[in-house]
């Protein structure tokens, strides 16, 4: 077997990723390498072989404390040994030497003797894994792209010889990195250990507790949402006359959306960002006069490595026009479906709350690139904001800088866990007998029907439908979804091999048994990450929801009631039985988590397009 490895692309010979199941085998035989611990031999019949088999120590010979980790936080992890040995902790951990945080690390230790280290338990999956080998081990075996350690851990895989497997390199500091390695080391002692995820003290499982603590969590992020759809009168307020920040459209110095950049303002600067407000405007050669185009705001937080290298983060603030002056109600009866809004709630305050929610929690962190958190107007109008900003603050003003990565935040939060039909009556898809959506297959491509609200990881630039042409991003979407996030039963791969440019995510997701959660390289972009790809080349996710299958997509009724509303599983055939609000939070924690992963991974090594190389 030909091995090809670039650290900074996961490679899959330039072919399709496919997916029998919901959790395993999604690549053809391949080896694939990147952010410091990926090199799967993801061969159906073979694999990775290593060494005899690791007798030298026991899970007797070991104490490591807590027993139980707490789910979506950085803590002490302590490992005493009994006997000399080297341990494996693969999960991302804060390195005190030089304040960043890295994916996993080795250490050595004697006996009688202990090592502290700041592990970020994954947010949510219930078990830990943590593996111990003979002193000065150098290779050690990992879990399948697709699997969680919960999962390895219980079809035995520490004691399998075809495991992909990692080496010990050096970090520069005391705390050993890893790379791939077509040696797994053989077998290992691996010991099991419990996460838990506490309920913040105000919110019951109903208002969604469950997802609640940690560094970043789906109940902040709807408190931001609350906080900026406030449809509460404000008669002093006369920009939009609400409590909230309504009526936010971009564009021609619109007083609503200026009143509510200062809002953005403030809480960046609060986090303790550098906030920069980008204008972009033109002077009519005819009249003189000067036109807003676009009114973005950014945060800034700068490497400490390479303050040069920009990895961003972005959602767009405005909301769609309000074509029929905010008045009408699709809800209504007879009325029907118009154009615009006045909330916004879905589109687009849900991403703009997820981009304040990781910002406020990443502000502390040291990196090594520059994290940039930035809130787009003018994209309902055409992407006004990040295609201004990305040619002319970067390629013009900022020509030495790189945008290595840009994550996505749309239209996020209508999706897996909910389910099982849209609302219908009682003010809902204009009433009784008129509800709409109709539930069956969206015509452009995007998969819903009655159960299935797949939640979406779209990947690109990609020129072909039916060949993974970013596989180092799509690997590394597919390695954090399947532990941290722990969605690798309901997460599939789209790829169009074999099926219509027009046609294939549908008929592809159809044959994958309707996936709740897709991840597929996207031939087109309608949103914010479309500027990167165009004008930088920058390989991007995005993350999303239901889009044109929506009922309230950009309409008056785009509220946050209405996403509650669509979110409510109780009494129905799909999913659990939980709350609008429940499932709402436990969405928008897992969109959240996922791209704060996607950070941590992203500023130790960059993904790089596979179309510069």
């Amino acid at each position: 077997m030909k091995v090809n490895v670039n650290l900074n692309i996961l490679l899959t010979n330039n072919r399709s990723i496919q997916k029998e199941g919901p959790v395993r085998e999604v690549m053809q035989r391949a080896f694939t390498a990147g952010f410091l611990v990926l090199l799967f031999c993801l061969a159906p019949l073979g694999g990775c072989f290593g060494e005899d088999v690791d007798t030298s120590v026991s899970e007797g010979d070991v104490t490591i404390t807590p027993k139980i980790w707490i789910g979506g936080e950085f803590q002490a992890v302590t490992v005493a040994a009994e006997s000399d040995m080297s341990v494996f902790v693969p999960y991302l951990m804060l390195n005190p030497e030089n304040g960043f945080v890295q994916n996993s690390t080795i250490v050595d230790i004697k006996a009688g003797k202990s090592v502290q280290l700041t592990v970020l338990a994954p947010p949510r999956t219930d078990t830990a894994v943590v593996m111990i080998g003979e002193y000065g081990r150098e290779n050690w075996p990992i879990r399948d792209l697709t699997e969680s350690w919960k999962v390895w851990y219980a079809r035995d895989g520490f004691e399998q010889d075809d495991n992909q497997g990692i080496a010990r390199v050096s970090s520069n500091t005391s705390l050993n990195a890893v790379l791939p390695s077509t040696n797994n080391g053989g077998e290992v002692t691996a010991i099991r250990l419990g996460i838990e995820r506490p309920f913040a003290a105000a919110y019951s499982e109903a208002d969604g507790g469950r997802h609640s603590m940690g560094l970043v969590d789906g109940r902040t992020v709807l408190n931001y949402i609350n906080v900026m759809s406030d449809e509460t009168p404000d008669p002093l307020d006369p920009a939009d006359g609400a409590v909230g920040y309504l009526d936010r459209w971009a564009g021609q110095g619109n007083a609503a959306y200026e009143d509510a950049a200062q809002y953005l303002i403030k809480e960046l600067e609060g986090f303790g960002l550098e906030v920069n407000e980008h204008r972009y405007e033109y002077t009519s050669l005819t009249t003189g006069q000067q036109n807003v185009e676009s009114y973005n705001v950014c945060g800034y937080r700068f490497g400490e490595v390479n303050p040069d290298k920009w990895m961003v983060f972005g959602a767009h603030f405005d909301i769609a026009p309000p074509a029929n002056a905010g008045l009408v109600s699709p809800h209504i009866p007879g009325v029907g479906r118009t154009y615009g809004t006045r909330v916004g709630a879905y589109d687009n305050t849900a991403g703009t709350s997820m981009v304040l929610t990781v910002a406020e929690a990443m502000a502390s962190y040291s990196t090594r690139n520059t994290m940039v958190f930035c809130l787009w107007s003018g994209e309902e109008g055409g992407k006004r904001g990040s295609d201004y900003w990305t040619e002319e603050w970067i390629l013009e003003d900022n020509p030495n800088v790189e945008v290595t990565n840009y994550v996505n935040l749309d239209m996020a939060g209508g999706n897996w866990p909910g389910g099982g039909g849209a609302p219908c009556g009682g003010n809902h898809g204009g009433g009784e007998p008129n509800c709409d959506p109709d539930p069956q297959i969206d015509p452009d491509g995007y998969p819903k029907d009655e159960e299935v609200w797949p939640m979406r990881v779209y990947i690109g630039p990609s020129i072909d439908h039916d060949i993974m042409n970013q596989p180092g991003m799509v690997n590394l979407a597919l390695w954090i979804g399947s532990d941290a996030i722990g969605v690798e039963e309901q997460m599939s791969t789209l790829i169009g091999e074999g099926y219509a440019a027009d046609t294939w995510k549908v008929d592809d997701w159809l044959a994958k048994d309707r996936p709740e959660i897709i991840v597929y390289e996207d031939t087109t972009a309608r949103s914010d990450h479309a500027s990167f790809q165009d004008n930088l080349g920058t390989v991007t996710m995005g993350f999303g929801g239901l889009v044109d299958g929506y009922w309230c997509y950009h309409q008056t009724c785009d509220t946050v009631d209405e996403m509650i509303d669509w979110m409510d599983t109780t009494g129905k055939d799909y999913g659990e039985e939980q709350s609008g609000t429940s499932n709402l939070v436990d969405a928008l924690d897992t969109i959240t988590w996922w791209a704060t992963y996607s950070f941590f991974h992203l500023d130790e090594n960059p993904v790089r397009s596979a179309y510069l190389e």
